[in-house]
């Protein structure tokens, strides 16, 4: 595979900013010049790292680029701090990192490199952090991807959400005391996109959504005891959604690596014939 880091000035993070892109090679029979002047248009997995992640994350930790050359795909993952890939328009000049995936990295990518647009070509992955802005991200902009993979991330059921939440000692509490205070006020957050329990709730059942995977290791204690009340909600609600649970694995990279190559499973890219050697 052909590995490339770019680095742009981005307007939406007010930064420069630097992502992982990974292309298939050229099989070795082919001629160069003729190989590299066919305009193509390759399936492609955007892939977001968790918290305290960058985008080199899963190319550091996991097989992933040898996964992709067995499909074919480009696989593209940017840097998003610890945004939650939310908007946090008022973090010094402004990191608006939910509009940059869609409004600039993604036309970015789709006119500078061999990536197709068309939404039955594209995929959406994450682990953790990067799994809430999965399934944020999906279930927002159903139009854009065929399928999504959830990875050690659940959506939450904000409904009853009090101030007293904030003072519990929750793992979860700081940090979305801090994405409230963000969306401008609880209310202004529940009617957001960041409440993807929501926005799921009103796109079951329209048949808008992209196919959706969550994977999960049973060991993993904290996103359990959030998978769970959402799995029996997506069950009343008529959510089509997949869940998997690997015995033996918590919240840690073993479990990714083939968590991963199941999200490309699901996701239907078929094997190439292709020289691994």
């Amino acid at each position: 595979m052909a590995l490339l880091t770019m680095n742009t000035e981005s307007k939406f993070l007010r930064s420069n900013q630097a992502f992982t892109v990974i292309l298939p090679d050229m099989p070795r029979e082919e001629d160069p010049q003729e190989f590299y002047s066919q305009r193509r248009a390759l399936p492609v997995v955007w892939l977001l790292h968790g918290t305290f992640g960058d985008h080199t994350d899963w190319v550091r930790k996991t097989n992933v680029e040898r996964y992709a050359a067995r499909k074919g795909v480009a696989v593209v993952m940017p840097s998003g701090l610890n945004s939650n890939y939310s908007n946090w328009s008022r973090f010094m000049l402004g990191y608006d990192m939910y509009d940059y995936l869609l409004h600039e990295l993604m036309p970015l990518v789709y006119n500078w490199l061999p990536i197709s647009s068309r939404r039955e070509d594209n995929f959406l992955a994450g682990l953790s952090m990067g799994g809430r802005g999965t399934i944020k991200i999906a279930a927002s902009n159903p139009e854009r991807f065929a399928a999504a993979a959830v990875l050690s991330a659940s959506p939450r059921d904000f409904s009853d959400l009090t101030p007293e939440f904030f003072r519990s000692g929750d793992v979860f509490a700081a940090r979305l005391e801090g994405m409230v205070e963000n969306a401008g006020g609880l209310e202004a957050f529940l009617a957001s996109e960041e409440n993807s329990w929501r926005v799921l709730d009103e796109q079951a059942g329209t048949g808008r959504l992209p196919r959706l995977l969550f994977a999960s290791g049973a060991d993993d204690d904290y996103v359990m005891t959030t998978l769970r009340p959402f799995r029996a909600h997506a069950e009343e609600i008529g959510l089509d959604a997949t869940f998997s649970i690997r015995e033996g694995f918590t919240h840690e990279w073993d479990f990714w690596d083939l968590a991963i190559q199941e999200a490309f499973e699901f996701f239907g890219l078929p094997d190439i014939d292709v020289d691994m050697a």
